[in-house]
């Protein structure tokens, strides 16, 4: 396969937050297959509270990575899971605190809707947490469904 560039999200909001963060970029590295470009400086958000009931949580810290990738996406998708349970995250509840969460946000041109991913993230355009640190990486890049740039994007969200 050729390689591709993609752009993974990671979110840590539980324990030594920039540790997770750190880490996963180091094993991120390790990943056959898989060569990191560029991190993002980290940012400190709040959670979303995305659901009715929704208790408050600590605070996030983002970053946002870009990587040169032959891995296919599932491929990659397992991977990253792997890294998040090498960091302690349990999936329970779907908007849970965790200890690190990595989302795969875009995956060079490709859509993939599987039962397991979808990219691009469906919620990307939506989140300053990722469109901020993708902004600081690729600010030209364009959104392979609606055409419009980061810059664009985040500008539209920012308004």
């Amino acid at each position: 396969m050729t390689a591709e560039i993609v752009y993974l999200a990671l979110g840590s909001n539980l324990g030594d937050r920039q540790a997770h963060l750190d880490s996963a970029v180091s094993a991120l590295r390790e990943i056959r297959g898989l060569e990191v470009l560029r991190v993002s400086r980290v940012v400190e958000t709040p959670a979303l509270l995305a659901h009715a009931g929704a208790s408050a949580q600590p605070l996030y810290l983002n970053q946002v990575v870009e990587a040169s990738c032959s891995l296919e996406p599932d491929g990659l998708l397992s991977a990253v899971r792997a890294i998040e349970a090498n960091e302690g995250r349990v999936r329970r509840e779907r908007w849970s605190s965790r200890t690190l969460d990595i989302d795969i946000v875009l995956f060079g041109e490709r859509i993939v809707d599987t039962p397991e991913l979808t990219v691009p993230h469906p919620e990307m355009t939506r989140r300053a947490f990722v469109l901020g640190p993708l902004r600081e990486l690729s600010p030209a890049l364009r959104h392979p469904v609606n055409g419009l740039s980061i810059e664009a994007l985040w500008r539209a969200l920012s308004a």
